[in-house]
């Protein structure tokens, strides 16, 4: 992953579409791009196959969110300690890890401009 100065986005958030999302996943987190791909078949075929746009729209804000936080390195690397600490943690460890694990992906969904969950 490429590093930022001073704490700014390492890129610009991109548009909402699949080709901007797939270049953007291909800049900052290259390791992600075959589930990118994997993701956008299996959507593209449950929306031929039910004659709906859903699962194509679930598709692009879900990559849009995770293109949200992984441009921002501090961001992504406080969401992974997160949900480490929600698989090793204890009880209440777990709790509070899944509180902030919904705090970093409501305010990725209201950045992108998508309601949260």
């Amino acid at each position: 992953m490429t590093t930022s100065a001073a704490g700014q986005p390492l890129i610009p958030q991109p548009p909402a579409t699949v080709a901007a999302l797939r270049q953007a996943v291909g800049q900052i987190a290259p390791v992600a791009l075959p589930a990118f791909t994997r993701e956008l078949d299996q959507a593209a075929d449950q929306s031929r196959q039910g004659s709906d746009l859903a699962p194509l729209q679930r598709f692009i804000v879900q990559w849009a969110t995770y293109v949200y936080i992984q441009r921002q390195p501090a961001l992504a690397a406080d969401l992974r300690a997160w949900e480490d600490r929600a698989a090793t943690g204890d009880a209440d460890q777990a709790r509070r890890a899944a509180a902030e694990i919904g705090r970093i992906l409501d305010e990725a969904h209201a950045a992108v401009g998508r309601p949260s969950r």
